[in-house]
């Protein structure tokens, strides 16, 4: 990029050219007030906070006033932020703003945390002198995630801006006019995106908040936040976890500026609570409570029989590397179906080859081509990025025009509306149908011969007119983009389109769970292998660490180890069925109460850090404790050299943050704030605590105020935004603006693929993979808000996740003479209302996966009447 030079009240700056003003100068730490700006938003002059007096050059001398985020920064420039007429028309508009706004910053949720307060304090306004009846609203509920106060509203225009034009949600809207403006639904009613959170950080003061956080309240500066990676699916987002008297209050965003940017979907955001429902609170033996240390013999002396290891694809790294280590690397399994385990290695092999996107180069692609995949269901936060993608058609039109990206509404308008196209070829209509310039259906078996059909286009050879259309389209684009799910016909088809495609060629492939691609790097084969080695006698224990086998596998793979093995043995956070089933059964740390280690989508190796001290033990500490002579395995960096030297192709994701020794020059990073005071505020009733904070032998993180804080720590460390004068989440943009690619500042993470084989191409999917036998074929419904067999007890989550579906033709269905309504029972599932939908390819089932099917159905089911 080209630099350009301007100077900043006195002093000479460089920037880099095509940029808005305020972008430039809040990437340079100058702080000019704003409200209406937003990062990922662009600039749309609405709020008029951002006066500044711009000269044009040397002979300049009068200047003018300008909003600094509608102005292009310029050779020559010369900008007073402490301007006099400036600053005063920064506070007049603050007052013009607060002269509705109520005085409850002492009960509201932002206080202290507040972009308002923040501003206000910013532009000097201190005194209200208005004197008359304030405007008032009626409030809405909005459901179950989000609280609503339309009073406190300063029409800034944010939220209608990411729900409508980002997100792409047509049920929050701005209605009214001057100072009757109203931000809401139509009507009450849980706001539909799955993106709705974000909300609670996009607004810049308290109009929206997370309901929950709202409802258990702690100050933000009473709260300890820690740097967390979401397991909800294989995105990887970074989070934020804030915790307060041994419990995580909020989730909040985490800046990633290759994966997540500024937001997060709602499943991430909202069911990582789910630690407080349904844990599993006591060791068992044999169906009775026991303590740990005899449930931990009784276990010894079943894996002294000799056992297999069921590894986790949401499990951690270090959990399965020491799985691995307990059975042996010979008798280590995948807890799921061999054509899940063999597709998500080739995933691996494809992805090695350096074609991996991360979702910013997602949203930089110019033609797609989604092979099947569900995005809003499977990756929700991928769904978002690909709304990004269908838009850089319409920027780059505007961009010839000289209308820049950042200019929102004039390059929306110079856009003309044009998509970047994208081809979305799924079983079922699709929520990203709208942003699709083919939404095509086709059954799930016919979706990789379309695809294929593309790539003989590719070649020049004949094909029919949808797929020559969409080979042109990839082939005229510097940026081609493929995109599938863990479907082994669907990756071998994604990665030929690849190569077919050339250097400039991308791959977003999308495996089930958040350390599938992991998981899949030990090497471990499927679940088949695991019920093979008990049902010949080579083993007589199975270990399951942290998976339901009954949410990944068919019932009757599962009924067969459970008949196979002498004793099963289960670790895990949660009451899942296959707990219950276990015959011994100890309790692990949540995602919340120990560091650990995880594979995204793109290979990117990311370190989770316990939010809640004194947890229980993370998997590979109460697997250490399994062992007949216990490694020396006491710290996690213990734990991750051991796995390197087991591991080899694991070794890089050592350095996917600092270790536990890492110091700076204050000690460690504090996960408090400075505001919270060590001596009372934790102090219930004026007495101070007894003892001193928890200590964190796997983390350089302090579960105290003492140490290095904000933008001190590395981005893999950062435990908040907040710098001073600036405590909100709108404080984002100033600690993370600027270039950055993969790896560099604010982009934590280390790629681990280097070793992993690259895939001989498969042009057919194994036998195997092809369902055979009478019955129906499943095909998976997902749905964002969801989850897998944790994050769907989050209380409020469930909430909104809507009702199991089983779904069948209307002719599918008048063949078996099952009405709409009727419940039916699919596979011994629970019954549920028969829904009937034309969408739904004949010969097919459509039902919710993991709450009528486990997400590893393939074979043919019947579906009856319920009895």
């Amino acid at each position: 990029m080209s630099k350009v030079r301007l100077t900043i009240d006195g002093i000479e700056r460089e920037v880099e050219a095509g940029q808005d003003l305020l972008s430039a100068s809040l990437g340079l730490g100058v702080d000019v007030p704003h409200f209406c700006w937003h990062a990922a938003l662009g600039s749309v002059g609405a709020c008029r906070l951002c006066a500044v007096r711009v000269h044009d050059g040397a002979e300049d001398t009068t200047g003018r006033i300008e909003m600094a985020c509608m102005t292009p920064v310029a050779e020559g420039q010369r900008v007073e932020l402490a301007d006099p007429e400036a600053y005063e028309m920064r506070a007049r508009v603050i007052e013009w703003l607060m002269v509705n706004h109520p005085h409850d910053c002492a009960v509201c949720e932002e206080g202290g945390a507040c972009h308002l307060q923040d501003m206000t304090v910013a532009t000097g306004h201190h005194r209200r002198r208005y004197r008359f009846t304030k405007r008032t609203h009626r409030n809405q509920d909005l459901g179950p995630l989000l609280t609503h106060e339309m009073n406190r509203c300063i029409a800034c225009y944010r939220c209608t801006r990411f729900y409508r034009g980002y997100a792409g949600g047509r049920d929050l809207d701005v209605f009214g006019a001057h100072d009757r403006v109203y931000f809401g639904r139509y009507e009450d009613g849980p706001l539909e995106s799955p993106f709705a959170g974000n909300l609670a950080e996009v607004c810049p003061t308290g109009v929206f908040n997370d309901k929950g956080w709202s409802e258990t309240y702690a100050r933000k500066w009473d709260m300890a936040a820690t740097p967390v990676i979401c397991t909800g699916c294989s995105v990887g987002c970074n989070l934020f976890a804030a915790e307060r008297d041994g419990r995580v209050r909020r989730v909040q965003n985490r800046y990633h500026g290759a994966i997540n940017g500024h937001f997060i979907c709602d499943r991430g955001r909202f069911g990582a609570l789910h630690v407080t429902e349904d844990r599993l609170d006591a060791a068992r033996v044999g169906g009775t409570a026991a303590p740990v240390a005899e449930a931990t013999a009784a276990a010894r002396a079943a894996l002294a029989k000799g056992a297999v290891g069921l590894g986790s694809p949401r499990a951690s790294l270090e959990t399965n590397a020491a799985l691995r280590h307990l059975v042996g690397a010979e008798r280590f399994f995948a807890a799921v179906p061999e054509r899940e385990a063999r597709a998500v290695g080739r995933m691996a092999g494809w992805l090695a080859t350096g074609r991996a996107a991360s979702l910013k180069e997602m949203e930089q692609a110019d033609a797609v081509l989604v092979l099947g995949a569900d995005l809003t269901g499977v990756a929700p936060r991928a769904a978002l990025a690909l709304r990004q993608t269908a838009r850089g058609a319409a920027d780059a039109l505007a961009a010839e025009k000289g209308v820049p990206a950042w200019l929102d509404n004039a390059a929306r308008v110079a856009g003309e509306g044009r998509k970047t196209p994208i081809a979305l070829v799924t079983p079922m209509p699709d929520a990203l149908d709208d942003v699709a310039t083919w939404a095509l259906r086709r059954a799930p078996e016919e979706i990789a011969p379309l695809g294929r059909a593309v790539a003989a286009a590719l070649r020049g050879e004949a094909a029919d007119e949808e797929a020559a259309g969409i080979a042109r389209a990839l082939q005229g684009a510097e940026r081609p983009l493929i995109v599938a799910g863990a479907d082994g016909a669907l990756v071998e088809t994604a990665g030929a389109l690849a190569e077919a495609l050339g250097d400039g060629a991308r791959l977003a492939l999308f495996p089930p769970e958040a350390n599938s691609l992991g998981l899949a790097l030990t090497g471990a084969g499927g679940l088949e292998g695991a019920v093979a080695a008990l049902e010949a006698g080579q083993a007589r224990t199975a270990v399951i660490a942290e998976a339901d086998l009954f949410e990944r596998a068919e019932a009757d793979l599962v009924e067969r180890l459970f008949a196979a093995a002498e004793t099963v043995v289960a670790l895990d956070s949660a009451e899942t069925e296959t707990a219950r089933r276990a015959d011994i059964v100890l309790p692990v740390a949540d995602w919340s109460e120990a560091a650990g280690t995880f594979v995204n989508h793109e290979g990117r190796a990311q370190r989770s850090f316990a939010a809640v001290p004194n947890g229980r033990p993370a998997g590979w500490r109460a697997i250490r404790d399994l062992c007949a002579e216990a490694p020396a395995w006491e710290t996690l960096d213990d734990m991750l050299a051991a796995m390197a030297a087991d591991l080899p192709q694991l070794a890089p994701a050592r350095a996917a943050a600092p270790d536990a020794a890492h110091r700076l020059p204050l000690g460690q990073v504090a996960r408090a704030p400075w505001r919270m005071s060590g001596r009372t505020a934790h102090d219930l009733a004026g007495r101070v605590p007894e003892g001193t904070p928890a200590r964190d032998a796997d983390a350089p993180l302090a579960f105290s105020m003492e140490g290095a804080h904000g933008t001190d720590a590395p981005p893999a460390l950062s435990t908040g935004y907040a710098v001073p004068g600036l405590h909100s989440a709108s404080a984002a943009p100033r600690v993370t603006d600027g270039p950055r690619g993969p790896l560099k500042a604010g982009d934590p993470g280390a790629f681990v693929l280097q070793g992993a084989d690259a895939p001989a191409p498969e042009t057919a999917p194994a036998p195997e993979d092809a369902p055979t036998g009478a019955g129906l074929i499943p095909l998976a419904l997902d749905d964002p808000f969801a989850g897998d067999e944790l994050f769907r007890r989050a209380a409020r989550l469930a909430d909104r996740c809507p009702a199991p579906v089983v779904a069948l033709h209307p002719e599918d269905a008048a063949a078996r003479g099952l009405a709409a309504g009727t419940p039916v029972a699919v596979a011994g599932a629970a019954p549920v209302a028969l829904t009937l939908d034309a969408d739904v390819p004949r010969g097919h089932v459509a039902a919710s996966v993991g709450r009528v099917l486990p997400r590893g159905a393939r074979a043919p089911v019947t579906v009856e009447a319920a009895s």
